[in-house]
């Protein structure tokens, strides 16, 4: 296989030297001399090794046209990891301050998350924190390192009254979608993390996000951070997405639930068809061995007219 098949055609050249070669014994324009009509023995060992070390030239011709015409092999099936990406919606509502373990809801939200990045390589991840609004804190991105710097600035604390007042999780959701849905590659994944119930998502409108969601092709988990039941409009959006809802009563719930969460959402491998490359070592190698027998036979294997 080659990149410039047509340069082929070029080795009619070498392929003509070397029928001129063994089919006229490569004797060329002959020189007379006194000797000519005398008795010789003529030893057919010596003329075929004469003629072999005068075909290499021609041999090493076809070889550099090889070379000019770009051989490419292909390469061995690979696989790779399929990517997922993750978008966490994360409620930074008023409530979120509530104590939860050695901290609060927010805290404890923030360092589960941190957790479970840690231990999902070569994944995207996101952040979009909400209440009333919705903020796009970190974009889908392979580099989570912007996650450990995050939770000082996203406290409920140091965000507007206007911002954190309430809480909307429809609004959270659909924004998460819209980012998701820009992402062609790999799987996609909504992690939501609240402790309330949407002021959004009654009338119906539970059921219409979740359809918009699967038919993205986005599963939804849900953790609720507070004691009881989760609002059951999350049950709907989870099960018609692939998804679940859990409830997290205490930090150790908490990271029980991301570590449930990564074992359901398995890792999976993908083969990448084989490519083509270059081939160029058989060729190289194969000039440089001509060469080098071409240039050791000047020594005394050649042919001369006389």
């Amino acid at each position: 296989m080659f990149v410039h098949s047509p340069v082929l055609l070029l080795l009619v050249i070498p392929i003509a030297l070397l029928l001129w070669i063994w089919r006229n014994n490569g004797q060329g324009h002959q020189v007379v001399i006194p000797v000519d009509e005398s008795l010789l023995t003529r030893n057919r060992m010596w003329e075929y090794i004469l003629k072999v070390t005068a075909s290499l030239p021609a041999l090493l011709l076809a070889t550099a046209v090889f070379l000019l015409a770009g051989p490419q092999q292909l390469s061995d099936p690979k696989t790779k990891k399929r990517l997922t990406n993750i978008q966490f919606a994360l409620d930074v509502s008023g409530s979120m301050t509530a104590p939860f373990g050695n901290g609060n809801r927010y805290e404890a939200a923030m360092k589960a998350i941190n957790e479970f990045i840690n231990y999902r390589e070569n994944d995207a991840f996101g952040l979009t924190v909400f209440g009333d609004h919705f903020l796009h804190w970190i974009r889908l991105t392979s580099d989570p390192s912007a996650f450990g710097y995050a939770t000082d600035f996203l406290g409920p604390t140091r965000l507007p009254i206007w911002f954190r007042g309430g809480t909307k999780i429809g609004l959270a959701l659909e924004e998460c979608s819209k980012l998701l849905v820009e992402r062609e590659e790999g799987d996609r994944l909504i992690i939501l993390l609240s402790d309330g119930y949407s002021a959004d998502l009654g009338g119906g409108k539970d059921i219409e996000i979740a359809n918009k969601l699967k038919a993205n092709n986005i599963s939804t988990y849900a953790i609720h951070i507070a004691p009881g039941s989760p609002p059951p409009q999350l049950l709907t959006i989870t099960n018609r997405t692939g998804g679940e809802v859990f409830a997290a009563g205490d930090p150790l719930a908490l990271q029980a639930i991301f570590n449930r969460i990564d074992q359901m959402q398995k890792t999976k491998i993908e083969k990448i068809g084989a490519e083509s490359m270059d081939n160029f070592e058989p060729y190289v190698m194969a000039g440089t061995s001509l060469a080098l027998m071409f240039l050791l036979s000047l020594f005394g294997l050649r042919y001369t007219p006389w």
